[in-house]
């Protein structure tokens, strides 16, 4: 990674610009261009952006296309309840993938559910980078007691299972969209730091943090103008993976009843409804819903591992 120099006075720009942002725009679409083209380089990374491609796709553009609304009470029907894939509904229309014990279009719920499982595991994870990224890199850039406490904390919070942290979290204060988003960032935040923190100690030994310096800049100049950019590449890698363990664990708080509500059900309510059935031979019901998952889970780590290689040089093919 190359090291960004410090500006010639505090106020300049480090990239000349003309008044209508003529030289940002093309650089920008040429590093964009090229960034694509190293990703999607080899086999596993067009799998990676066709994976999640689908899964973006069905998130968000799925709920305007499916065929039900499955939280609206007035679109369903008590006599489709628990109907197998390919039956046919009552008012009309089929049932693709089934419909659950509440006579929802399985497919709709399911495509609805995904959107709520990344909304809020990608509001968790988030919440989660930004604390995490600023307790470590005021911790790698102060150091002393703020950098030992930093790391006192982060060592408690690794030490418990993520789970149980939010189960505890999520037990105190009670369930909700909002309080699950909260309860994954405090179980997350400490990998954040950590990476944060190193990246800093790494990045503030450098000249170019010691000529800035030397220019007398303020400490948040130096810390969010200079020393943050070049921190961010591990923190990128770290994001995707987190936000794939955020998926599996709102997953499995809604399978338990701590996360979403039964009127708005995410994935793991879904399979979570049909765990009762799987021994009667009415699997469509907790089967897709998994699989979808699953599905959601693999495209966002094959991308995070791609972004890993795009970012590390080391790990650039010939």
């Amino acid at each position: 990674m190359s090291e960004s120099r410090p500006d010639s006075s505090p106020d300049s720009s480090p990239v000349s610009t003309s008044a209508g942002g003529g030289v940002a725009a093309p650089c920008m679409g040429r590093f964009s261009s090229s960034f694509l083209a190293r990703f999607a380089a080899n086999p596993a990374g067009k799998l990676a952006l066709l994976l999640l491609a689908l899964t973006l796709l069905a998130a968000f553009a799925g709920p305007f296309l499916a065929p039900q609304n499955p939280y609206d009470p007035a679109a369903l029907d008590i006599l489709d309840t628990r109907l197998p894939p390919g039956s046919a509904a009552a008012a009309g229309g089929t049932y693709l993938l089934g419909s659950d014990e509440q006579g929802r279009d399985l497919l709709s719920a399911m495509v609805y559910g995904l959107r709520l499982s990344l909304l809020v595991a990608g509001a968790g994870a988030g919440l989660a980078c930004l604390l995490g990224a600023a307790l470590g890199l005021t911790a790698g850039y102060f150091g002393g007691r703020w950098e030992r406490l930093v790391l006192a904390l982060a060592d408690l919070q690794l030490s418990f299972p993520a789970l149980l942290i939010a189960l505890a979290l999520l037990a105190l204060s009670g369930p909700g969209l909002f309080k699950v988003a909260l309860a994954l960032a405090a179980s997350q935040w400490a990998y954040f730091a950590r990476s944060a923190r190193a990246a800093a100690l790494v990045e503030s030994g450098k000249d170019y943090m010691a000529a800035a310096r030397l220019q007398g800049l303020s400490h948040a100049r130096l810390l969010w103008r200079h020393l943050l950019p070049n921190c961010l590449p591990p923190l990128l890698v770290i994001l995707p993976l987190q936000l794939a363990a955020a998926i599996s664990l709102e997953a499995t708080l809604s399978f338990l009843g701590l996360g979403a509500p039964a009127t708005e059900p995410s994935l793991g309510r879904l399979i979570a409804n049909g765990f009762a059935y799987l021994l009667s031979g009415q699997y469509w019901i907790s089967l897709y819903p998994g699989l979808l998952l699953t599905l959601a889970v693999t495209a966002i780590t094959l991308a995070a591992d791609r972004l890993a290689a795009v970012l590390d040089p080391r790990r650039q093919e010939d």
